[in-house]
């Protein structure tokens, strides 16, 4: 297991990191603002104007799109924040859950509480087979800890413990706030791409014009197909690198909630056999996919695991057995089919 100073001071410099990273989400928006001015100056052009004229009267509209751009993703994550537990209540269809509804995990949540001097998070539970997890809330008002019933029936006591604890980390270590901003400003720059995406694949009279222009005129219409694309390069950089920046800020938190719950627990063992029983089975049907984002586990496999926003399974159980002195265990179904036939 990792020292205790070890584990903080990772959590310290990945705070940081987050925040260099959160800040570079914010860079993107104006990047993604910048080419949008040049796709809407490229637009009104009448095929006159250079390819300068165009950049030019784009730098000029950013000088008043700049502040109106921080004021309404500013007024968007405000939004955000207000509303997240309310809009993935809604979206879940999760209920509350007191002791007298959910006995065993509220008891495991409440001792892990009073053990670290803690106020208790409320528990809902989201009536589905699936095994899984997530933590959400901005303020301690709005902590909550989320449990399907298909976890809290699959995990023994132990086990449900310890994905308590890591979710309980994601909240002490302010993940979910870091997450509700990150899924907030990708989703905004995500939905700008595929507006423009769809844009300009439903007007193809637009490059037709442009680029029969560039080749008559490579003053006039050839510098507004430059422009354009040189706005669709801002575009897609700031989107793509949008998604890398997701990715990156929750694989890392993934590993040190699991390192919290085992400093909590004591236990890397059940940390390891909880993950072993929801392993590939996770999947929430009928939910967003930033909800599954916040999850315990968001099953990828093949190709799509290199977009995935969680580290696999057996990578966090590797960490956990070379980090935290767990013991690797074979899974029942693993076991079962590798046992000598009688």
């Amino acid at each position: 297991m990792l020292p205790a100073f070890g584990l903080y001071t990772h959590i310290q410099a990945n705070r940081r990191r987050s925040a260099f990273l959160i800040a570079g989400l914010f860079v993107l928006f104006y990047a993604l603002a910048f080419g949008l001015a040049i796709l809407w100056r490229a637009w009104l052009d009448d095929g006159t104007g250079s390819f300068e004229a165009v950049m030019e009267a784009a730098l000029r509209d950013s000088l008043w799109l700049g502040p109106a751009v921080t004021a309404g993703v500013a007024l968007w994550v405000l939004c955000g924040f207000r509303l997240n537990t309310f809009i993935l209540n809604l979206a879940t269809g999760s209920s509350e859950a007191d002791r007298a509804e959910a006995p065993r995990p509220y008891a495991l949540l409440q001792g892990l509480c009073i053990s670290r001097g803690m106020t208790m998070p409320k528990l809902r539970i989201l009536d589905v087979d699936a095994p899984n997890a997530f933590a959400s809330g901005i303020r301690p008002d709005q902590y909550t800890i989320t449990l399907t019933r298909g976890l809290v029936d699959t995990l023994d006591e132990r086990e449900l413990e310890a994905v308590l604890a890591h979710e309980l980390t994601h909240i002490r270590n302010g993940d979910v706030r870091t997450m509700m901003i990150a899924v907030l400003v990708v989703g905004v720059i995500s939905f700008v791409g595929e507006l423009v995406y769809r844009s300009l694949r439903d007007s193809p009279g637009l490059w037709r014009v442009s680029s029969s222009r560039g080749s008559s005129d490579k003053g006039g219409g050839g510098g507004r197909f430059a422009a354009i694309l040189v706005a669709l390069l801002f575009i897609v950089i700031a989107w793509q690198l949008s998604v890398v920046i997701r990715f990156a800020l929750s694989r890392r938190r993934e590993y040190l909630a699991d390192a919290g719950a085992v400093e909590l627990t004591k236990n890397p063992d059940a940390m390891i056999s909880a993950l072993r029983k929801i392993d590939g089975k996770g999947e929430i049907e009928g939910v967003p996919s930033a909800v599954m984002e916040l999850c315990l586990d968001n099953p990828r496999s093949g190709f799509s695991d290199l977009f995935a926003t969680h580290p696999s399974i057996e990578k966090r159980i590797d960490a956990l057995v070379c980090y935290a002195g767990g013991h690797p265990v074979i899974a029942p179904a693993v076991a079962e089919s590798e046992a000598p036939a009688a």
